[in-house]
């Protein structure tokens, strides 16, 4: 197959979560970019309809849904309105998130749950809902985004946030672990590890602790609104087609140091 067509996602419908801003925007707008139809959901629908527009004027077609991917009715909405309107899933990213940053000693127990609920059980749920429509389809990409802070410990100069680092190991061995099960169904599952990107929910750490962080930083910059748009669309298509279980950094070698 000609290279250029392995990376086409035309004809793919996708859903993003967490997609209405932040790195599920990028994700969102990288895949539309390609051709794919997307679907964009988070809990602030606002959001997602105004990211759904952006996509609509790239000239695919995209739907805007209300989800709380801790609430399993929200996710089979989701699921039932995109097999509604396109008759498959393609592409799922799992890109919803959450944090809370406190040393363990003073980490309250309702915030490591939310952690632990929304980037662990989220990703569970929502893998579990369309996993069911992709193993009838005999074909999938799911695609985890986990994160650096989930690869091993974080010095607290940089990072303090013990249940997030914790979920985001959790979310890159159920990438793995899932990837082995549903291979089987020609399902691949890898996960993108973003390094320290000017999200919304980045942005104070990033600034309190920027000197910390370029320091261990070889490309000695942040990630930019681009930076995830070429391991996306990779992950997402053909071009990816012998690869699963893979957990691809995107940090500016931070995780080399």
């Amino acid at each position: 197959m000609n290279t250029k067509k392995l990376f086409d996602l035309t004809g793919k419908t996708a859903i993003v979560t967490g997609g209405g801003r932040g790195l599920g925007e990028q994700l969102a707008i990288s895949l539309a970019e390609f051709g794919a139809d997307v679907v964009v959901c988070s809990r602030k629908v606002e959001d997602c309809e105004r990211t759904s527009q952006k996509l609509r004027e790239l000239g695919v077609k995209s739907l805007a849904i209300k989800c709380d991917v801790t609430n399993p009715d929200d996710i089979n909405n989701v699921v039932e309105e995109t097999i509604k309107e396109f008759g498959k899933i393609d592409i799922l990213f799992n890109n919803s998130g959450a944090t809370w940053g406190a040393p363990l000693e003073d980490l309250p127990l309702d915030k490591w749950n939310r952690v632990m609920d929304v980037n662990v059980t989220g990703i569970f749920l929502m893998s579990q809902a369309v996993g069911k429509q992709m193993i009838k389809q005999k074909s999938g990409k799911i695609i985890n985004i986990a994160s650096i802070a989930g690869l091993g410990g974080v010095s607290e100069d940089i990072m303090d946030a013990v249940g997030y680092n914790a979920s985001k190991g959790a979310v890159i061995t159920f990438t793995k672990d899932l990837a082995v099960k549903w291979g089987k169904h020609n399902i691949h599952v890898n996960a993108i590890a973003p390094g320290f990107f000017p999200t919304k929910m980045a942005k104070g750490l990033m600034e309190e602790n920027a000197e910390a962080i370029l320091a261990h930083t070889p490309l000695n910059r942040f990630g930019s609104e681009d930076d995830l748009k070429g391991a996306a669309v990779f992950l997402a298509s053909e071009a990816s087609g012998y690869v699963t279980g893979n957990i691809l950094m995107v940090d500016g070698g931070f995780s080399a140091m």
